[in-house]
């Protein structure tokens, strides 16, 4: 199962951008269509306003992408994701020019 540091927003009851964010670890089905995050799991899904993924138990919406180096990870608002601490090395470390594991090759 593919696991990767990423970018998770919930949008459901928030503005644009508002919603609590978190850098954390994701793992992934093979065919990176479900995806498993603080014992969520997440359907990917299109047509959607502001998500690409939504929780299959409470229908809620989330945006999940790849973290920015910057740290402009959200478009319109100011975004202070919660780090999980069992990420904050390896993201530490993107920060400081390191690919992401299981990105080092793109």
């Amino acid at each position: 199962m593919p696991r990767r540091i990423m970018f998770v927003q919930l949008k459901t009851g928030y503005d644009t951008d508002r919603g609590p964010s978190w850098i954390g670890w994701v793992d992934f089905s093979k065919t990176w269509g479900t995806a498993y995050f603080h014992g969520r799991t997440l359907r990917r899904a299109g047509g959607m306003f502001d998500a690409n993924f939504y929780d299959i138990e409470t229908g809620e919406e989330f945006w999940v992408s790849g973290p920015k180096r910057d740290r402009a990870d959200t478009r319109f608002a100011p975004s202070d994701p919660e780090v999980d601490s069992d990420a904050a090395d390896a993201y530490d470390a993107f920060l400081g020019g390191a690919p992401l594991p299981g990105r080092e090759n793109g």
